[in-house]
């Protein structure tokens, strides 16, 4: 049986490794392609999305592509694994005449450092899927790929035209409230450092209301307030926060990022004007709409 690997991170997946897969089967003679999600790449320290995510996903990519199996080898072993490890398991398993291995063109500068190089050399059929300019030396087989993207670039700039479209909505929710997560989580973070007190977080998307999220913290005094204001200014600019308008006042202040809404309130003014339960309220009238 001739086959096909195709391994990544895929976080996320997008148009370019949908393009890769449609190509490999159009170009390549084998009876199935197997994609292998990484549980973490072997060059990589961290993942964003979990394996478990990134597995569900090309699960639904590959569900209207014949020919195509996603398999958990990977995942499974929650650690690194190396190339030739997931080859040889595929050997072991299934009855493999030939095996061609799939990689990105820009991987052809780093392959020797692959762990067993030489060996995995002898096991497979190195396919080449063309990236950029970089150049393919002519005795490797070719997948001509258009789609000029990468999952780094796409985590750094979420953009819905360059996933495809059977995971696009699902895909673009997760990457874009993961990272709002990491930002709330950086303010209440700031927030509790610096001695703010009941700190609540409210979600209110789909909540008809003009900001993702609020921030509520009571302070410890007016001085307190402005302090806090202070430190949360330097430790988000820090962070890349670059939208920053600020309404200050002695016992209300209110920081608008444009999409997370922070209230910084002496205990007297947020007995006072008690706008969590405003916000509550609101949250149950539109909570269960979709």
């Amino acid at each position: 049986m001739n086959i096909a690997v195709f391994g990544g991170s895929f976080d996320p997946p997008h148009i370019g490794h949908e393009e890769i897969i449609k190509e490999a089967l159009k170009k390549l003679d084998i009876e199935i392609l197997f994609v292998v999600p990484t549980f973490l790449n072997p060059f990589k320290k961290t993942s964003f999305a979990s394996a478990t995510k990134r597995y569900e996903w090309i699960k639904k990519l590959l569900k209207n592509h014949p020919k195509t199996k996603v398999i958990k080898y990977e995942m499974e072993k929650t650690c690194q694994v190396s190339t030739i490890e997931t080859i040889k398991h595929l050997i072991k398993t299934y009855k493999t005449d030939k095996i061609y291995l799939i990689i990105g063109a820009d991987n052809l500068s780093s392959l020797s450092k692959w762990k067993d190089y030489k060996e995995l050399e002898k096991l497979v059929q190195f396919v080449i899927a063309s990236r950029n300019d970089i150049k393919i030396p002519k005795h490797l087989k070719k997948l001509n790929i258009h789609a000029n993207i990468s999952s780094t670039k796409l985590r750094e700039e979420i953009k819905k035209k360059y996933l495809p479209k059977s995971i696009a909505n699902e895909v673009m929710e997760y990457y874009t409230r993961k990272k709002m997560d990491k930002r709330i989580e950086k303010i209440i973070n700031v927030l509790d450092e610096k001695k703010a007190e009941n700190i609540q977080l409210f979600d209110m998307r789909s909540k008809d209301y003009f900001v993702n999220d609020v921030v509520i913290a009571t302070t410890l005094g007016q001085k307190h307030g402005i302090a806090l204001l202070d430190y949360l200014k330097i430790e988000l600019k820090s962070n890349g926060e670059n939208h920053f308008n600020t309404e200050p006042s002695d016992e209300w202040t209110v920081i608008d990022l444009g999409d997370i809404l922070i209230h910084l309130m002496t205990s007297q003014y947020r007995a006072k004007y008690n706008i969590e339960e405003f916000l509550s309220n609101r949250e149950e009238k539109f909570g269960n709409q979709t």
